[in-house]
């Protein structure tokens, strides 16, 4: 299966009217001039894909290696690429069209989401708060026991629910394209979307 994909930045979300005149939480995706940086064919590299840069910067931004790819390429200095499997079709310095978006097509939104730091179990696993009463101890908010209660292997066991790092991890979710603006090159799309606002977005539409 063909895909399309396109690289952008969050916006604040906001909201749109429905056919039924409800209003719906929709998030914006400004997507700005996507270019193709790099294709890749099975004949040479074994499968197909497209590399899409997003994001104009200026030289002293990138790393050498990076600067001499897209210079070599007659592409202009982009801050973020993006590989994209099974996407082909296109040459390398064509911009990605809008117009392969449609209002009602399912999109797959790829992102990283808002870090939180070191959280403990009660706020990254919903794991219930100690007894408050009399008796209930003083770390009401505290994991409790972690080790076996039984046979000879006393150690945590793998894959124990435990405090820590929370947040600021790739997530993939679905959704729906509300609207798209071809003149402001900004895709809305219904409910929320990982990530805080500027951060980067990958959205891929299968045909």
């Amino acid at each position: 299966m063909e895909k399309f994909g396109i690289l952008g930045k969050k916006m604040s979300m906001t909201q749109l009217p429905s056919d039924m005149g409800e209003l719906k939480a929709v998030t914006p995706i400004l997507v700005g001039n996507n270019v193709v940086s790099q294709v890749k064919t099975e004949a040479k590299e074994g499968y197909n894909s497209c590399q899409i840069a997003f994001g104009d910067c200026k030289e002293k931004s990138l790393v050498k290696p990076l600067v001499g790819h897209l210079k070599k390429n007659n592409i202009s200095l982009k801050k973020h690429l993006r590989e994209i499997r099974d996407m082909s079709g296109l040459e390398v310095g064509s911009q990605i069209d809008l117009a392969l978006f449609q209002v009602g097509d399912k999109i797959k939104i790829t992102g990283i989401s808002k870090g939180k730091g070191t959280e403990g179990v009660i706020k990254k696993y919903h794991f219930s708060r100690g007894r408050m009463t009399h008796g209930g101890g003083y770390p009401h908010r505290l994991i409790g026991s972690m080790g076996g209660g039984r046979g000879t292997n006393q150690g945590i066991p793998k894959g124990k629910k435990m405090p820590g790092r929370m947040g600021n991890e790739k997530v993939t979710k679905q959704s729906t394209i509300a609207k798209v603006d071809q003149e402001n090159k900004i895709i809305f799309l219904y409910g929320s979307v990982p990530g805080s606002r500027g951060s980067l977005i990958l959205l891929k539409k299968n045909v």
